[in-house]
């Protein structure tokens, strides 16, 4: 399925706020899906370009971009999957080889990779940059009508693991995206209660 969304802005252009009750409605009640019940159809590849526009308009001090995206798919994701396997099996460690189901499973993966530049704005607000494309591009996907999970697994984190990725020596992965049509409703989770979390400055 598509969306019909509107025009990428152009710069410069006035974007008036306006209610969006309906994306609360949404937001009261998104829930990820389990990566293990993603199957096909994948979102098509015109729905995958929108969903990565929607993605990188989140806030990024100082007009960065430090992050940037790379799909997994079809036939080169099934070789991927195969080598973070052989990797782990090289080393003896049959837990790390059975949670590649989770990558296999679903038919598309979006790596959000987390690319700080060399600038005046602090690496840690470039972090929470690429967090926030991570949480559009989640979104975007449910809001679609998909399925969405976001993980990140050893092989987030293995040296090794990230080199097949090609990733630089201060990229970081942000979340292996899983995307896919939902083979069954997720339930829903238990959830903070805010209150118990907020308190109020008073000086």
């Amino acid at each position: 399925m598509t969306a019909r969304l509107p025009p990428a802005p152009e710069f410069g252009a006035p974007l008036p706020l306006r209610a969006a009750p309906e994306v609360l409605d949404f937001l009261a009640l998104r829930r990820s899906t389990s990566a293990v019940t993603l199957g096909e159809p994948a979102p098509p590849p015109d729905a995958l370009e929108e969903l990565l526009r929607l993605a990188a308009r989140a806030p990024d001090h100082g007009k960065l971009s430090p992050w940037r995206f790379i799909i997994l798919e079809g036939e080169a994701k099934s070789r991927f999957a195969a080598r973070l396997e052989a990797l782990a099996e090289g080393r003896g460690d049959a837990t790390a080889a059975a949670k590649l189901a989770k990558l296999r499973i679903p038919p598309l993966a979006v790596v959000v990779v987390s690319s700080p530049k060399p600038a005046q704005i602090p690496e840690w607000e470039q972090l929470l940059s690429a967090g926030a494309v991570c949480a559009n591009l989640l979104n975007a996907v449910l809001a679609l009508g998909y399925g969405a999970n976001w993980i990140t697994d050893w092989y987030s984190y293995d040296a090794e693991a990230v080199a097949i990725l090609g990733l630089g020596e201060r990229e970081r992965v942000a979340a292996f995206m899983l995307i896919g049509t939902p083979r069954e409703a997720p339930l829903e989770r238990e959830r903070p209660d805010p209150a118990a979390l907020t308190t109020r400055w008073t000086g």
